[in-house]
């Protein structure tokens, strides 16, 4: 018995190497890393390689992550990269170029989208990630509420429209406002907001201003534009929103603050990342279960999402790549996708097992394919503090929006002229 024990263990030890190995992650708090932590005993197995996965809020992230990858020898052998990050890590030469290991081990990274695969993917031709979850906004709406006939016979004679599933910004701020003022639904609101600055406000309003046709910067010159009718008016429909049509506080809602409103069934629709829609169905969070929906925002939505990335300072880069592979498998995506994960890859949205699972798939597939990108340059953490605080003062200070967004222009084109993009 025990000369059995001694050849197990030494075939163990063969197989996965004479030192267990253990790579370490930082992650932040949300649904998908559940759905990654869920997968780690298969990974284990198949490897033999431990995962220890350190999970803390967004704030905390960055602030942890830059001391590690400023050392010859961090601590974390695989990063998750949000997008607001790429520009900085990739100039700062913090992330490993990964072509050769995805050439040697024949990865098709074409099955990503590719809205997401220009986003946290490929930065000027070199692959340093692969797509993790997606976080593109969507707007959630009331489906019971569309569907009686008592609201469709008042929105009708008073809009001259149908109510119906919006396809244009008009039409949907018509409802905001209907239901606001004339559902006859106590405590009841048009809409819910994340008015926090500065990363919730400006990853929500940014819909508003691609719903109105606005635009960051001039695609060519990379000259801002947002001090333009469009952006303006975008800022108008954030504030009437805010301050006529939505609960008090809303202004200083976090996107959980807006969600839990939302789920309470206290308000018509709620612009929000995608990853919450399986959540409205879920009885522990929510008391709309069966009645929430999500649609592509009219003009095309705001894309967000996350990268797997090794960085320059992993103590162990060889083990990262198995993980980010292993994680990434088609087979695994898949698995996180049924628990409810945001997908990146395109096939997982044509599943017929999944979209009998989750029915609103192809508006899904349909909201990331017609996504726009939020600005992605060395200075995008410092942009967003910049744009949370001229919205912020707009929505609850009363500084006129067009004289917030030419601040935000001005400030934007200084980031932009140090970035050399401008100028």
């Amino acid at each position: 018995m025990k000369k059995f024990l001694l050849a197990t263990s030494m075939l163990i030890a063969t197989a996965f190497g004479a030192d267990a190995k253990t790579i370490n992650i930082l992650m932040e708090g949300v649904p998908d890393t559940r759905y990654v932590q869920e997968m780690l005993p298969e990974f284990k197995e198949k490897t033999g390689i431990d995962v220890q996965l350190e999970v803390v809020n967004y704030a905390e992230m960055h602030t942890k992550l830059v001391p590690q990858l400023v050392s010859p020898e961090g601590s974390y052998d695989v990063l998750i990269v949000d997008f607001y990050w790429v520009g900085e890590f990739i100039k700062a030469g913090w992330l490993q170029p990964l072509d050769e290991r995805i050439a040697a081990d024949g990865i098709d990274t074409n099955r990503y989208i590719p809205s997401i695969m220009n986003l946290t993917g490929k930065v000027d031709g070199v692959t340093y990630m692969l797509p993790f979850y997606n976080y593109a906004m969507g707007l959630t709406y009331r489906t019971d509420l569309l569907a009686d006939p008592k609201h469709q016979e008042a929105f009708k004679a008073k809009y001259g429209r149908d109510l119906k599933v919006p396809t244009e910004w008009q039409e949907y701020l018509d409802q905001v406002k209907y239901f606001t003022e004339d559902a006859g639904i106590e405590g009841f609101k048009g809409v819910v907001n994340q008015g926090l600055r500065p990363d919730p406000i400006a990853m929500e309003w940014s819909n508003y201003l691609f719903a109105r046709g606005g635009r960051y910067y001039d695609p060519e010159t990379w000259q801002p534009t947002l001090a333009t009718p469009e952006g303006i008016q975008a800022l108008v429909d954030y504030r009437d929103n805010i301050q006529k049509y939505g609960p008090i506080g809303a202004a200083n809602f976090s996107f959980d603050d807006a969600f839990n409103v939302a789920a309470q069934g206290k308000a018509y629709s709620y612009l929000t990342f995608n990853m919450f829609r399986p959540v409205y169905d879920d009885p522990a969070s929510s008391q709309v279960v069966g009645k929430m929906e999500i649609t592509p925002v009219p003009g095309g939505s705001l894309n967000g999402s996350w990268g797997w990335a090794i960085p320059t300072s992993s103590p162990d880069a060889d083990a990262a790549w198995e993980f980010i592979k292993f994680i990434e498998s088609p087979e695994i995506a898949k698995k996180r996708a049924a628990l409810g994960g945001a997908a990146t890859q395109a096939a997982i949205f044509d599943d017929p097992d999944l979209i009998a699972k989750y029915s609103y798939y192809p508006q899904l597939k349909q909201l990331l394919q017609t996504s726009h990108n939020f600005p992605v340059f060395t200075y995008t953490p410092q942009f967003v503090e910049v744009l949370g605080r001229e919205l912020s003062l707009a929505v609850t200070d009363g500084k006129d929006p067009k004289e917030a967004l030419e601040t935000v222009d001005r400030e934007f084109a200084e980031m932009l002229r140090k970035d050399g993009k401008l100028q």
